[in-house]
């Protein structure tokens, strides 16, 4: 059996797992889920279906870049990209959720150079991206979340 077998199995018990972590973390406040002892920070991101129009939310380890907020599309190094990543390129107007913050953001796919130079850091903070990406053709896309500037100034501090 190969890694997408495995996965296309897993997928239905990985998402409800996914589920029930949004739902503990938005119900705690963001208290618990957050972070985790030896694991990579978490948050989590409210977005817009890209063809249902749904609002979704996604529990994704990020780092911080500045003001910006940077999440990896791995997928686990499945061919295509995630569902979230398709709906911000369709609807780049999101908010996120870190610990007890709310934030709102605009999406945007990192240029080669900006790639370049957060690739590293996003392995660092966790590194079986490194392995995802060896396991795909494809290049996972960074998505960097930047705070969107109709929103109100106490919402885009940390």
């Amino acid at each position: 059996m190969n890694h997408l077998d495995l996965a296309d199995r897993t997928w239905p018990v990985l998402n409800r797992l996914m589920n029930l972590h949004a739902r503990l973390y938005r119900a705690s406040g963001g208290r618990l889920g957050h972070r985790f002892p030896g694991l990579p920070p978490m948050l989590l991101l409210d977005h817009v279906g890209a063809k249902t129009g749904a609002r979704r939310t996604t529990p994704l380890v990020y780092i911080e870049d500045g003001d910006n907020i940077v999440l990896v599309a791995s997928k686990g190094g499945y061919p295509r990209n995630p569902a979230w990543f398709h709906n911000l390129k369709a609807n780049p107007d999101a908010t996120v959720q870190i610990g007890r913050e709310r934030l709102p953001v605009r999406a945007r796919v990192a240029s080669p150079q900006e790639r370049r130079r957060l690739w590293p850091k996003v392995v660092d903070t966790y590194g079986g991206y490194a392995t995802y990406q060896a396991r795909t053709r494809r290049e996972i896309p960074l998505v960097v979340l930047e705070p969107r500037p109709d929103a109100p100034a106490d919402a885009q501090a940390r």
